[in-house]
């Protein structure tokens, strides 16, 4: 075994060797430097996640000309997608969170829009398999969901009209504004899909890989955009239960789908980033958030209840002086007299009676 792994080592090295090599006698310097820079970040060693000296060379790229920066996208993209590496795929996209998190904003947005609108998939490693090893094979499982994790991301930004989880992205009063001048509906709209970036976390591989140091970079990063979602459910949640008295009953019953969803999530949550600091705080406004919107409903629909029995009341009500009505008309009631003889108010009609003798 020991054999095999230094010969599969050997291999790796040379897979890394001939590209650099071809790179560097390039006549195109300013190309192949972008190339250079992206082979020493996204190596075949799947121990160890590229050195931060390594993905600082290309988050550099993004501070010259748009031209650079959508040549270094080019090529991490390229790097990506012809690979057939696990270890290789897992560093390029954690080298794409890293340009995320911390790039420039031209970087950033050549980013968004690769190739030319970006949208769910545009990594295109949904079905991403490894198979020249049982490492590399579970490695997949990685890949792919890094991959889908990183989609919504880029996508919340697009819909939230900001990078949330950028280094230069801070709470300030104009994303108070922001959410304060949003209508119910879009408030619910950015929930939905925070929420569903929660749920894509809890879909994690299973966790005895965060063995693997380049798997447990990957999780450290992903935990911190985690606190930084949770701050953008946290402040959502409060609006809208400012709003609650005012929201109709389907926005209400999105609501609380939205808090039960994002509670189901708790467990899971707690498992993956243990020994990392949680907000405990989150987790209580959302119970008491669900308690408060199922007793608005209850209410909602006690009032529909007294409503439709009126509704019924009515009717009967309606219905009883149509018949009274009817007969008053006709001059078909009969007449009885009271105890003193008086006249009960009632129409008069002939009886024939008949004479026995």
């Amino acid at each position: 075994m020991d054999t095999l792994k230094k010969l599969r080592n050997l291999i790796d090295i040379l897979k890394d060797k001939a590209p650099l090599i071809k790179a560097t006698l390039s006549t195109k310097r300013h190309a192949s430097s972008i190339t250079v820079a992206v082979l020493h970040a996204t190596t075949h060693n799947s121990s160890y996640p590229p050195s931060e000296k390594r993905v600082a060379a290309v988050l550099a790229f993004g501070h010259g000309s748009r031209l650079t920066a959508c040549a270094c996208i080019e090529v991490l993209m390229d790097r990506l997608h012809d690979t057939h590496s696990a270890s290789v795929a897992l560093k390029c996209l954690f080298t794409i969170h890293n340009v995320i998190t911390r790039g420039s904003f031209i970087l950033k947005d050549q980013l968004s829009f690769y190739p030319s609108s970006g949208g769910r998939n545009f990594l295109n490693l949904s079905t991403f398999r490894d198979n020249s090893n049982v490492e590399m094979w579970e490695l997949s499982y990685w890949v792919r969901w890094y991959a889908g994790l990183l989609e919504l991301s880029l996508m919340i930004s697009r819909v939230l009209g900001y990078y949330f989880c950028s280094s230069s992205c801070k709470d300030n009063k104009d994303k108070a504004d922001k959410i304060l001048s949003l209508f119910n509906s879009d408030l619910l709209r950015e929930i939905d899909i925070l929420v569903d970036f929660t749920e894509r976390i809890c879909e994690a591989p299973d966790l005895h890989f965060q063995r693997n140091n380049l798997v447990y970079e990957v999780v450290r990063m992903v935990s911190e955009d985690y606190s930084l979602v949770q701050s953008e459910i946290l402040v959502r949640v409060v609006e809208l239960g400012n709003r609650m008295e005012n929201m109709s009953y389907g926005e209400l019953t999105q609501f609380l789908n939205a808090l039960k969803r994002l509670e189901d999530c708790k467990e899971k949550l707690l498992l993956l980033f243990v020994n990392r600091e949680m907000n405990d705080g989150l987790w209580d406004l959302i119970s008491q958030m669900k308690k408060k919107v199922l007793m608005v409903k209850g209410k909602r629909e006690e009032v529909k209840l007294v409503m439709v029995r009126m509704g019924h009341r009515d009717e009967s009500i309606s219905e009883s002086a149509r018949f009274r009505k009817q007969f008053a008309e006709s001059g078909q009631l009969f007449r009885f007299t009271s105890g003193s003889g008086e006249w009960l108010g009632l129409d008069r009609v002939s009886l024939p009676v008949s004479t026995v003798r």
